[in-house]
């Protein structure tokens, strides 16, 4: 990895073509800062993304990059950071298409503990499709196809994340760029799999869960004496429903990430057979 690696070394010369205002350009800025204090360059970064506008993301992002199908972009990242564990892989996606059709994927992911990041623009509604309800909206959320809410409690993704076993739970809040960074990088630098939901607001079908609500709504531990490794006080913070949170909520400082536990640790293609030695069948279910 390189020190020399600059911001702007990640931005493509594609245009993004979000609404004005989406709090996914504050996302995607947050993840090429961190990719670049961490001296990663575009070269050692493959982005995944599935479906959504968050999606596009890869397009925008100057690294290797996978648009992927719906809710599968997981098991893509999966196979990349397996195949070539010297890439950072980084998985992009939305509240929809993690948290829904991903849903599966999410909670093995979360199990494996493969040594990638998973940013979520979680703005709870489907944007792309015109702002249907989302497995995050609230229950009183009205849609043009839940025009009396939705009348089911929303997803918690960071209590289906810790019951599945995170070694890094993090929240972060695509406006405030300086700490939406922080927490991206420490997701980057953890051994394993790192989840960051970032609250990133739908300025067009969403005029409920808006930048002004997260400003006045949020809590950032990172101002706190919380310790981030205590983890029946991240069980606390996750389940706790009255108030949310910015920052790492949980971190395994003991974390060993899955290739490291099976001696993935060298480029697929360069080893004769294809797998290192008692790793195949390991590696096989991925494929």
């Amino acid at each position: 990895m390189s020190s020399e690696v600059r911001f702007t070394d990640f931005k493509s010369d594609k245009q993004p073509t979000w609404c004005p205002g989406c709090g996914d350009f504050g996302t995607m800025n947050g993840m090429m800062k961190a990719l670049a204090e961490t001296g990663t360059t575009p070269d050692e970064t493959f982005i995944v993304a599935g479906i959504g506008c968050s999606g596009k993301i890869g397009t925008y992002m100057h690294s290797y990059a996978l648009h992927g199908v719906h809710g599968r972009a997981l098991p893509v990242g999966t196979g990349v950071k397996l195949a070539n564990p010297d890439l950072e892989v980084m998985v992009a996606g939305g509240d929809g298409d993690g948290y829904s059709i991903g849903a599966g994927h999410f909670v093995h992911a979360v199990r494996r503990n493969v040594d990638m990041s998973y940013i979520v623009m979680d703005n709870r509604i489907y944007g792309l499709t015109k702002g249907q309800a989302s497995p995050t909206s609230r229950e009183d959320f009205e849609t043009s196809t839940s025009p009396e809410g939705t009348k089911m409690a929303p997803v918690n993704p960071l209590a289906l994340a810790f019951s599945a076993g995170a070694t890094f739970i993090g929240q972060s809040f695509s406006s405030d760029s300086q700490r939406h960074t922080e927490i991206v990088k420490r997701a980057i630098e953890h051994d394993g799999f790192g989840l960051v939901n970032v609250y990133s607001p739908c300025v067009t079908f969403n005029d409920v869960d808006t930048y002004d609500y997260f400003r006045d709504t949020l809590v950032d531990l990172g101002e706190t004496d919380y310790d981030p490794t205590d983890r029946e006080a991240a069980k606390e913070k996750i389940l706790e429903g009255e108030k949310e949170y910015a920052g790492v909520i949980y971190q395994d400082e003991n974390s060993v990430s899955y290739g490291k536990r099976h001696g993935i640790d060298e480029v697929m293609n360069e080893i004769p057979g294809g797998a290192p030695e008692g790793a195949t069948d390991l590696v096989r279910e991925f494929y």
